[in-house]
């Protein structure tokens, strides 16, 4: 294993899994211009590295993340100041939700506003009992502004998307698994996640990340174009040595060996 100390996004390297842990647990590991310009470092080292294959995001100590940094925010001027910032949140969510590494949140306390926003940009969502997201924007006057209102909108119904949205009421963790808002709930959130993640490691790096196109594009399209873009997709998997890899595998009786190729 090797850690990044001095990092406000540390960075830890779990065989093939990349542990991101937000770092600033005396501010509820508030997230600022500084965590996402990290997230896109941290990016840029995971995605050129084809032994890290999956990533656990996770908060220290008692918060997974507060939301957004409230002493950043009070030095913005205007809101031409407020939507660069969160373009920044934006941009960086995105790119995490749209990368090829399969992510997973591993949500180990409080998830609020931006924090709440990080982990629905992530794939997907194991929470500790005790944890709880929420957008509380609206109690500020605002509303989420780095995709926390599309996701939810997507993920939730929108009787409980509407909700979240005009009280600002948080859900705890047997709600959020009730409505499908995050995969399961675990004691040890973050054991239950790395050893999750560990076993998307093992798997096929071009399937995993087609998955993730397919759901991405997929909800955007007709029907039919999606069928076609699976088929498209597919068709271009069936090249694959993995998938070779994987027939093989099977017929042998025996795992497989996926290189990512």
């Amino acid at each position: 294993m090797t850690t990044d100390m001095t990092s406000v996004l540390r960075f830890e390297r779990r065989e093939r899994v990349a542990l991101l842990v937000i770092d600033r647990p005396a501010r509820l590991n508030a997230i600022g211009s500084d965590t996402v310009a990290e997230l896109h470092q941290h990016l840029d080292v995971i995605e050129a590295d084809p032994e890290l294959r999956a990533i656990v995001i996770t908060g220290e100590g008692r918060a997974f993340s507060a939301g957004a940094d409230i002493s950043e925010l009070d030095t913005l001027q205007n809101g031409a100041d407020f939507g660069r910032f969160v373009k920044g949140l934006t941009d960086a969510y995105d790119r995490l939700e749209a990368s090829p590494v399969p992510s997973i949140a591993a949500i180990n306390g409080m998830a609020f506003g931006g924090g709440c926003e990080l982990a629905l940009a992530c794939d997907l969502r194991l929470a500790a009992p005790g944890a709880r997201l929420g957008v509380p924007e609206i109690k500020l006057g605002l509303l989420p502004a780095a995709g926390g209102s599309q996701r939810l909108t997507r993920m939730l119904p929108t009787a409980i998307a509407k909700h979240m949205l005009m009280t600002g009421a948080p859900i705890d963790a047997a709600a959020a698994l009730q409505f499908g808002l995050i995969n399961s709930v675990h004691d040890d959130v973050l054991a239950a996640a790395l050893e999750l993640a560990a076993s998307l490691a093992e798997g096929p790096p071009a399937a995993l990340a087609a998955a993730k196109r397919l759901v991405h594009e997929g909800v955007e399209l007709p029907f039919a174009a999606g069928i076609a873009l699976e088929r498209q997709i597919v068709s271009a998997l069936f090249d694959t040595a993995d998938r070779t890899e994987g027939l093989t595998a099977f017929r042998e009786k025996r795992q497989p060996k996926f290189e990512g190729k």
